[in-house]
């Protein structure tokens, strides 16, 4: 057992306790999930036209599960965004209720052969289905506005060359709650120590460059771990790479207590 626990802590000795933990019980589950994930890669990649990942600047992953009508809000704000040089794949949770979407050549949608209620491995096969310089995710009850990717991307592409440029930048979030009306306004400057003590971190606002760490975690998260998918890629993923925080709000992330995903406590 001492063994064990050295071994742990030299190869995961810089993560928090919580996520420690998370390795240790659930680490097994990753296993077979791994092999489903990269087995649904191959698969979908045959339904591809002629086979071949989707190339653009940047790929928008959008995972849904049994939402169409926020699906396809979420859908219409990708498609309108000021950048057009994108891929957007839509990766169904076998949930089989899509709505009619709108037709453009750079919409992809794919399912999973069963419903898997794993975050990360359903975005993870979309990354996997996309050939990119960077990366973007949006939950299926979330939209954007139509500046967000170039107001990403305008910043990871600055200063080329520079050791001051990000690999991974995220925005500013408007919370709203299920009537539409602003909850509050989330904009937490990048702090790693901070990001430690509060799980302060989203997918919906980030946009990242694609490299071997932009993955997510394989682990079978139930509602009740902590900390959650998106957390662990970004605090994981700035242990070497740079990750800034741009105040500007570009995000509208619906509080939903009914979210397959999320549990929300709303006081």
């Amino acid at each position: 057992m001492r063994s064990l626990k050295r071994r742990l802590r030299a190869r995961y000795g810089w993560l928090p306790l919580e996520e420690l933990r998370n390795k240790v019980v659930l680490g097994h589950t990753a296993v077979g999930l791994g092999r489903f994930e990269r087995s649904e890669v191959r698969r979908l990649l045959r339904t591809m036209p002629g086979g071949v990942r989707p190339r653009a600047r940047v790929a928008v992953v959008v995972l849904t599960y049994r939402r169409p009508d926020g699906l396809l809000r979420a859908v219409e704000s990708v498609l309108a965004q000021t950048v057009r040089d994108l891929v957007l794949m839509v990766v169904d949770d076998a949930g089989g209720q899509l709505p009619r979407f709108p037709d453009d050549p750079r919409l992809h949608v794919v399912s999973l052969r069963h419903n898997i209620n794993v975050p990360g491995v359903g975005r993870n096969v979309g990354i996997g289905l996309t050939d990119s310089r960077f990366v973007a995710f949006l939950d299926d009850d979330n939209t954007w506005d139509p500046h967000h990717l170039a107001t990403a991307l305008d910043r990871l592409d600055s200063a080329a060359g520079s050791a001051g440029r990000p690999d991974a930048v995220y925005t500013a979030m408007r919370r709203l709650m299920p009537d539409g009306t602003v909850r509050d306004v989330l904009s937490v400057p990048f702090d790693r120590r901070l990001a430690w003590e509060r799980c302060y971190l989203d997918n919906n606002p980030l946009v990242l460059r694609r490299l071997p760490a932009t993955r997510f975690s394989r682990l079978r998260r139930t509602t009740s771990v902590a900390p959650k998918e998106d957390w662990e890629l970004v605090y994981r993923f700035s242990r070497r790479h740079r990750v800034e925080h741009i105040p500007e709000p570009t995000v509208n992330y619906t509080i939903n207590p009914d979210s397959y995903w999320t549990p929300w406590e709303l006081s």
